[in-house]
């Protein structure tokens, strides 16, 4: 096994082939940036004329000044009954500002039949010429053997005979493609080696995808079998399934082999740098991600909770911060009057026995009632501030109402009216809204923005709300969960009740009152 991996980023092109992913060219070139400052060896952009997008992409790349990456232009060999010197697309791949080309051929005979439908020696001259064609350019050729673990299955011969006629055209790397993702860890393993023995001076990748759920098992077992390529992509987004996820590769070759990949201190932006590719794709980052998860190092259970207080490494794999996340305590009915003191410790707050005591009768009735804290660490900050006394509130409510009203046309109006007191002063507001909960914030907002100046810098940046008793239908108890951000904090709130207005009320007015109590010595990381 090498103690060192080239790491090969598809996250452009077979990352966008996922559902609903996609990426203006100006923002993949923001993920080019943060590739090449991660420390990836090769970026795959994509074809370079496929499209108008990918054009601009290419146009951008030609100026943008990379520390560590190769750009690679991706491309299929030759079309069948066309040289290669005439085939258009291999054109556009030689005349690119990529200085590396991965071209993608057929290693199983199915698909060589089937598919580009020709005979396998013509497959097996396609191949060749392309790979001749973009190695006499000047390029990096570098050959993507697709299906070629279903092909290996097939007809194992004909399969090396593909990698040999890349290699003998000037491919500097083969690399074996699970691409229906369907090989098991024992079938890589077995197959690389054959490959390593049959080809032992070639240079080998891996590139696989997750429908079996092996990815990333397929590409560490083929790293241990020999090859020095991994390929994969950021949180492993791609179609179907998806690819290997390059993020938990990262982490594992480094931190469980000990192989060089990244350097340590860019292994400690693996967490921004996932998240920031889910920002840019507008989802929410996957909390239970393998280390860079929100959840990867939370803590529920009273006796984990405790355990990972007295010493991290009873129930925490590796030290969270080598991979840029840290450790999280998560309450909830499970916890017991450790993990409360914990958590306030984190917050800033010094909470006795009595108080957390309190704090964990509260939430667990608060929980039998739908609450939970797990994603709403704002509502559980106040409910702690509440409890110890050290909670300021915001205003005081004499009421508010909501008022929603469709017309003949199919437009829906909303507005909103609430009364509040702040000190000895009345304060009366109406807004608009483009929803009932939209109108409550604009209304509260402009009441308390000019007492209170520091909400006008809070944003909603999701609300999500869930049914907790379906079968009582219409009439059922609903959750509401608020995430909020000033820019540089999210925190999350919560409002539990049977009317939605009422507890997504709860959740808005959290969120407002969270950022606006008292400054306490928190700990690092802490909202």
């Amino acid at each position: 096994m090498n103690s060192t991996i080239q790491l090969y980023d598809a996250t452009l092109r077979d990352g966008m082939g996922g559902g609903g992913m996609s990426l203006t060219a100006q923002e993949k070139l923001r993920v080019v940036e943060r590739l090449d400052a991660l420390g990836i060896d090769m970026i795959e952009a994509g074809f370079p004329s496929s499209n108008p997008k990918e054009a601009e992409l290419f146009e951008l790349l030609a100026a943008a000044p990379l520390s560590t990456a190769v750009i690679v232009a991706f491309g299929m060999t030759r079309r069948r009954g066309v040289s290669a010197e005439n085939d258009e697309g291999l054109n556009v791949l030689a005349a690119s500002i990529a200085p590396a080309v991965t071209l993608v051929g057929k290693s199983s005979p199915l698909h060589v039949e089937k598919v580009v439908r020709v005979s396998r020696e013509e497959n097996l001259e396609m191949i060749a010429g392309s790979v001749a064609f973009i190695a006499g350019a000047g390029k990096r050729a570098l050959f993507d053997a697709e299906h070629f673990f279903d092909g290996w299955r097939e007809d194992s011969q004909y399969a090396l005979e593909t990698l040999q006629a890349a290699i003998d055209a000037g491919a500097e790397r083969v690399v074996l493609c699970d691409t229906n993702g369907g090989s098991m860890p024992s079938q890589i393993t077995e197959t690389v080696l054959a490959v390593r023995e049959a080809l032992p001076n070639a240079l080998i990748g891996i590139h696989t995808h997750d429908d079996g759920g092996c990815a990333v098992a397929n590409s560490l077992v083929a790293i241990e079998a020999g090859a020095t390529q991994v390929q994969g992509t950021l949180n492993g987004i791609g179609e179907r399934t998806g690819n290997a996820n390059l993020v938990t590769i990262n982490a594992d070759l480094q931190l469980k082999r000990g192989i060089e990949g990244l350097a340590a201190e860019n292994l400690a932006r693996l967490t921004e740098t996932a998240h920031f590719l889910d920002e840019l794709l507008n989802r929410a980052p996957n909390p239970a991600q393998p280390y860079v998860g929100k959840n990867a190092f939370a803590h529920k259970a009273g006796m984990h909770a405790a355990g990972v207080s007295a010493d991290p490494g009873t129930f925490e794999h590796i030290d969270p911060s080598l991979v840029g996340n840290r450790s999280e305590v998560i309450v909830s009915e499970l916890a017991g009057r450790a993990t409360i003191a914990e958590k306030g410790s984190l917050a800033g707050l010094d909470l006795d026995a009595a108080v957390s005591a309190r704090i964990v009768d509260k939430v667990k009735e608060l929980e039998h009632a739908g609450y939970q804290f797990e994603a709403a660490d704002g509502s559980f900050e106040l409910l702690m501030r509440r409890e110890s006394g050290s909670y300021e509130p915001l205003f005081r409510l004499e009421s508010w109402s909501v008022t929603v009203e469709q017309s003949a046309d199919g437009a829906v109006a909303s507005e909103a009216t609430i009364v509040i007191w702040l000190g000895d002063q009345r304060y009366e507001r109406r807004a608009t809204g483009n929803g009932p909960v939209n109108a409550l914030d604009s209304a509260l907002r402009s009441a308390i923005v000019e007492v209170h100046p520091e909400v006008a810098d809070v944003e909603l940046v999701n609300y999500k709300v869930r049914i907790l008793d379906e079968s009582h239908g219409t009439d059922a108890v609903t959750r509401v969960l608020i995430d909020a951000s000033d820019g540089e904090r999210v925190w999350g709130t919560i409002g539990v009740g049977e009317n939605v207005i009422a507890a997504s009320w709860q959740a808005l007015v959290d969120s407002l009152e969270f950022i606006h109590q008292p400054a306490l010595d928190k700990k690092d990381g802490q909202p």
